[in-house]
């Protein structure tokens, strides 16, 4: 008699998983962005970039998305204000530094035990973090902008 040992990815589990028809209107969670610094082999530039997906860069005048079936869009479900509350431990090998920050996020959404995985996003304030890349990056992004009378 043989037994196999079948292992299933999460990414084929949520392939599965039947739609239950539930709805919701727009979730709040939190996340954070990296900075891109120029270097020897790269330039900087005026975008914040996500901390683990290398390529994926959020423009300011549109939606982040994302397939929730392989990746998504990741955010937490408490404020996070440092590297260290996030588990992000390398962060200066990966180029930059890091911003943190509220975003909305809606569409086809995946809980997970410390967050969600999401079909959209958008930056709604970037909180913490260094001092002059907040403000540069809250101009660029249009959030966090006191209206001056």
């Amino acid at each position: 008699m043989w037994f196999t040992t079948v292992s299933i990815s999460d990414n084929e589990l949520a392939r599965g998983l039947k739609h239950e028809g539930i709805r919701a209107g727009e979730i709040i969670a939190y996340r954070a962005w990296r900075v891109m610094a120029p270097g020897w082999f790269r330039d900087g530039d005026d975008r914040l970039h996500s901390v683990f997906m290398q390529d994926y860069v959020w423009h300011p005048d549109e939606p982040a998305s994302g397939d929730v079936r392989t990746h998504g869009i990741y955010s937490f479900r408490n404020v996070i204000r440092s590297n260290h509350q996030c588990g992000y431990t390398s962060v200066t090998v990966m180029g930059g530094s890091l911003l943190f920050g509220k975003i909305k996020i809606w569409g086809e959404v995946v809980e997970h035990e410390a967050g969600y995985r999401s079909e959209f996003a958008k930056i709604m304030s970037l909180d913490f973090g260094d001092p002059e890349l907040l403000e540069k990056f809250r101009k660029i992004y249009r959030v966090n902008q006191v209206a001056r009378a």
